[in-house]
């Protein structure tokens, strides 16, 4: 008995079935509404193209410029994406302003991406001026899915390093309190270690300078208020003590360095 080998046409529904999903590019935002700013982006991205114009992939916007939220002394912030390896940085006037322009080789923002604690909150609203097979639209879309995933927690060694680091600091002014601009000044410096800190053992991506108090107040009311009073102390005695309550506050499960002597 023969068979009919005539082979069986697939249906429209079957068809359908087979196909795999485009990604749509990522939607971009809209140009910034603040006089003169897009402008001097047009001259800083032609003065990129100008520069690493044989081997450029991508040129994103990043910063306030991309956030929206430009001011009158706002830089224009420029990540320059080029084939094979480069870690340059430059900055030039245009016009009132200064663009920021950072060159990095692609392939080298994709390896560090999945463990920088840095790169997905800058890139994920990105903003592209410049893109060459789409690989600046497929970085931001990983930078997003890498800021959805969360930061990699800290370690309890980190967490030791990270408490060692702003108690010196913090001791260092201490020391120093009979010189106050000295003081001042390494006062400065334990808060950003200090910040670095609180999102790094909170889990949290860091965010933009101009945002942190805010931010910090958002996610945890004590630490926002003392943050808030550790930047407006009127003498350095009062910094110095809402400098001690916010590490004690903070570190007050992380034990200190091992001893050996």
């Amino acid at each position: 008995m023969e068979t009919d080998r005539t082979p069986t046409v697939p249906t429209r529904e079957e068809l359908q079935a087979e196909l795999v999903d485009v990604p749509e590019p990522p939607e971009q935002p809209e140009p910034i509404n603040e006089p003169g700013y897009e402008e001097i982006v047009n001259v800083a991205l032609r003065h990129v193209k100008g520069r690493r114009g044989g081997d450029l992939v991508s040129v994103i916007l990043v910063g306030s410029g991309a956030r929206r939220a430009v001011t009158a002394h706002s830089d224009v912030d420029l990540i320059a994406l080029v084939k094979g390896q480069a870690d340059g940085h430059e900055i030039v006037r245009v016009a009132d302003r200064l663009a920021d322009i950072r060159y990095h080789g692609h392939k080298d923002v994709e390896d560090e991406l999945p463990y920088s604690s840095r790169l997905p909150s800058l890139l994920r609203k990105g903003r592209i001026l410049f893109d060459h097979d789409a690989i600046g639209a497929k970085l931001i879309e990983r930078a997003n899915q890498r800021f959805r995933q969360g930061p990699p927690p800290a370690s309890m060694n980190e967490q030791i390093r990270l408490k060692a680091q702003c108690l010196h600091w913090l001791g260092k002014a201490q020391d120093l309190a009979d010189k106050p601009a000295a003081a001042q000044y390494l006062l400065t410096l334990f808060f950003e270690d200090y910040v670095n800190a609180l999102f790094r053992m909170k889990g949290l991506w860091l965010t933009a300078p101009a945002d942190i108090p805010r931010f910090i107040a958002s996610r945890d009311a004590t630490l926002g208020d003392l943050a808030g009073r550790f930047l407006t102390a009127g003498t350095l005695a009062e910094r110095l003590n809402f400098g001690r309550d916010l590490s004690d506050l903070l570190f007050k499960d992380v034990p200190n360095p091992a001893r050996i002597d």
